[in-house]
């Protein structure tokens, strides 16, 4: 199974409070921190909510 490298590129001030829990619940708390998560459809419905704040890359 693949995994993805999640990085957080922009700040959390001022977003939404959905958007700063899903960041959240993915592990990410300080900008430009770098996660690895599994390749699932949870982990992608996430990231589509908070696509316009991170970069992903396949790991």
């Amino acid at each position: 199974m693949a995994n993805l490298e999640i990085t957080l590129k922009r700040s959390l001030i001022g977003r939404k409070k959905n958007h700063v829990a899903t960041a959240k619940a993915l592990g990410l708390t300080k900008t430009y921190k770098t996660v690895v998560k599994p390749d699932n459809e949870a982990i992608r419905g996430m990231l589509q909510t908070i696509s316009h704040l991170v970069e992903v890359k396949e790991a």
